[in-house]
């Protein structure tokens, strides 16, 4: 199933990459984000929290939800995204997982950032907001690039709330509980 049935408990329903998941919580919100060429926002004084430098997206044409086990759809968008800003998997220093809270869609993720960052998917600190603020559909792109952009600005990465137990199968460092300071000059996000 997709969303927790948990609802008595909503502080703690959502679980991304925890053991004992049991799906997503929704949520609501917005972001609004001023997407403009580097040099225009300099010249006219701009604060500039970020640079996006890479995208890409895939779609699965089949099942909204059957998404493979190996992570392979999710991973070859990361490659084209680092292909596109001309980076290595070392030079990401955070990653805003989806991090929905289903035991199919974290397992997907996890297995994608193994395939697509090597080793280095071990090291780069991971975690989902919707954790704490819970899945607004597609209001959490905007949200998720918001985060991004805070975490760059502030050398911080936000939790992944309510983790408490290790999946065999998504063992990477999801940032449990507690905020990082961390620097952070690069950030994937894959919400």
């Amino acid at each position: 199933h997709a969303t927790t049935p948990d609802n008595d408990d909503p502080e703690h329903a959502s679980r991304p990459f925890d053991r004992d998941r049991t799906g997503f919580v929704l949520g609501e919100g917005s972001a609004v984000l001023v997407l403009e060429e580097l040099e225009h926002a300099r010249r006219r004084g701009a604060t500039v929290y970020c640079e996006v430098v890479g995208y890409a997206a895939r779609s699965n044409g089949y099942h909204m939800t059957g998404l493979r086990k190996d992570g392979l759809e999710m991973s070859l968008a990361i490659e084209e995204t680092m292909a596109q800003a001309r980076m290595n998997p070392d030079e990401i220093s955070y990653i805003s997982a989806h991090g929905s809270g289903t035991v199919q869609n974290d397992r997907h993720e996890t297995a994608a950032f193994k395939r697509a960052l090597g080793e280095h998917a071990y090291r780069v600190p991971i975690s989902s907001i919707k954790s704490m603020i819970g899945h607004s559909l597609g209001a959490i792109g905007a949200l998720e690039m918001a985060a991004c952009a805070l975490a760059i600005d502030g050398d911080a990465v936000p939790p992944t709330a309510n983790w408490a137990h290790r999946d065999s199968e998504c063992d990477l460092d999801y940032v449990p509980n507690t905020a990082r300071q961390v620097s952070v000059r690069s950030a994937l996000s894959v919400g």
